[in-house]
C-alpha cells in the first residue's frame, strides 16, 4: 500500500493531535509559581497544620485527604503530580466552627500533596504527604 500525501498528512495531524492531547504534569517550576501565587512568595512554616492523605491510594479517581489548621483564614491544597497542580481552596468565614476540611481529590501517580494555609495573622503554614497510586486517576 503506497501513502499519499493526503494520508500522511492526516496521519501527522492526527498523531500531533494525540500527542498534545496526553495528559501532562506540572512542572517544579509550574507548582512553585502556584504556591506562590497563593503565598506571595511568603515563608513557609509548618506548625499548626495537619494534613492526612493515605501513603498508597488503591485509586487515583478518588483519594481522600483532611486538612486541619486552626486559626486559618484560607486552605489550599497542590498535588505536584497533577496536570494543574491546584486542587482545591478552602476559605473560612469568621462564623466557622473550625478550620477543618475532608475531601477527595484525583491523583495522577505517585506524588506529593502539599496543603498551605493562610492564618488570620498573615502567616502561612504548610504540611506535605507523598501518596503512591496504584490505579491511575488523572490521565495515570
Amino acid at each position: 500500500m503506497s501513502m499519499t500525501r493526503r494520508t500522511f498528512t492526516a496521519a501527522s495531524v492526527a498523531a500531533a493531535a494525540a500527542f498534545f492531547a496526553l495528559p501532562k504534569t506540572a512542572t517544579a517550576q509550574e507548582v512553585q509559581a502556584a504556591m506562590d501565587a497563593f503565598t506571595g512568595g511568603a515563608e513557609l512554616g509548618s506548625d499548626g497544620i495537619t494534613l492526612i492523605a493515605p501513603e498508597i491510594a488503591e485509586n487515583g479517581n478518588t483519594v481522600p485527604i483532611e486538612v486541619d489548621a486552626p486559626g486559618a483564614e484560607a486552605i489550599m491544597v497542590f498535588a505536584a503530580g497533577n496536570p494543574l497542580p491546584e486542587v482545591v481552596t478552602f476559605n473560612f468565614g469568621p462564623a466557622a466552627g473550625s478550620q477543618h476540611a475532608t475531601t477527595r481529590v484525583r491523583l495522577a501517580g505517585e506524588q506529593e500533596v502539599i496543603a498551605i494555609a493562610r492564618k488570620a495573622d498573615g502567616t502561612f503554614v504548610s504540611a506535605r504527604q507523598n501518596v503512591r497510586v496504584t490505579i491511575g486517576g488523572c490521565g495515570g
